[in-house]
């Protein structure tokens, strides 16, 4: 694979080998207890930071990468519907993997694994903590020490997200796309059965008053220091983080691309881009009054990886930021639907 161009397509980004990843924004679970999986509320948006020029902080500029707008304690999951071919996506949160809770690593490892499989794995909604469950992710400033990078590593220097996709090797790519041709083939005779559901739906928010997208900064917004944040953990989630069940030699030995995703105040985000951070999700207990579903998926052929032990040390957003007074209304078992089994400009990357 020689193409290691990372774009922006809409709000989804593109990494080399036909990897799609979409931030989420979700409701955020009470920290005590494991819920089933929160509904999707839109997409984050996606901004290029070298679009900004001095309008962002030389950091991230030295960085590279992308940037999206979050609150505080904000939560969001991560999307991988629309991949096109098997792929390795290693995902860091202040440079801690998601998956093993070790130190960032330019190598796919499998003592213990340090990637999820894709397309098998369809979502991430947190840090593997938990045997079939998750924490969610919470948006969190760095220098309370609340975030994962700061409890598993003792430092906050980093903060948001970082993403690199390995693809299949040559070989097995070349046997992998000849079982797909072949499979396709056999389909063209095939009665439909019907749509499939990919995933939990996505709830459209409504627009940010005065939203008005730009590229540059606007007018008179003067260089500041980064508002700096990261992803700490909420509550528990019933998700598995699956195993994978390819020889590790399968897997290319390098990269194919890589991106450093910057998470921003929405103050910030507006003096950058001039746009408003679009309005924070409605709360959890109108969602469930409403009627509306949350979800439940199962693959009943893939094996969950075992939770990470500094992982599973991880405390919630709440020792810090204080108790969470929202009020909680749990979904009603017909709620909880089951899911079954299972091009733009290129963004510049950095050094980090």
């Amino acid at each position: 694979m020689t193409d290691t161009t990372v774009r922006i397509d809409g709000n989804t980004l593109r990494l080399p080998g036909g990897v799609a990843v979409r931030f989420i924004r979700t409701l955020r679970l009470p920290e005590r207890g494991t819920h089933a999986l929160p509904p999707g509320l839109g997409e984050f948006p996606v901004r290029r930071v070298a679009d900004y020029g001095d309008a962002v902080p030389e950091a991230w500029r030295a960085r590279g990468g992308v940037m999206l707008p979050v609150y505080l304690r904000e939560a969001m999951w991560l999307s991988f519907a629309g991949t096109s071919e098997p792929a390795a996506l290693q995902v860091g949160v202040g440079k801690v993997c998601a998956v093993s809770g070790r130190p960032w690593s330019d190598r796919l490892e499998r003592g213990p694994q340090n990637y999820v499989v894709l397309p098998r794995q369809p979502w991430l909604d947190g840090i593997n903590s938990g045997k079939g469950t998750v924490r969610q992710f919470v948006a969190v400033p760095l220098g309370l020490g609340a975030t994962v990078e700061g409890q598993v590593t003792g430092e906050e220097v980093w903060g948001g997200v970082q993403l690199q996709s390995f693809p299949l090797n040559d070989r097995e790519l070349a046997r992998w796309r000849e079982e797909q041709r072949r499979r396709a083939e056999r389909a063209r005779s095939a009665v439909p059965l019907g749509a499939v559901h990919d995933g939990p739906a996505l709830m459209s928010a409504p627009p940010a008053p005065g939203a008005a997208p730009a590229y540059g900064a606007a007018p008179g917004a003067a260089r500041r220091a980064a508002a700096a944040m990261g992803l700490g953990v909420g509550g528990s989630l019933r998700q598995e983080v699956y195993e994978d069940d390819r020889p590790p030699a399968a897997w290319s030995e390098r990269p194919a691309g890589r991106v450093f995703v910057h998470l921003v105040t929405p103050p910030q985000w507006r003096r950058i881009t001039g746009e408003a951070a679009p309005p924070s999700p409605v709360d959890r207990a109108a969602y469930t009054r409403a009627g509306l579903p949350w979800f439940d998926y199962y693959d009943q052929d893939a094996r969950d990886l075992d939770p990470a032990d500094t992982l599973q040390e991880v405390r919630p957003a709440g020792d810090w930021l204080g108790d969470d007074h929202e009020p909680w209304q749990a979904p009603s078992p017909h709620q909880v639907k089951p899911l079954g089994d299972a091009s733009g400009a290129p963004v510049r990357d950095g050094e980090w």
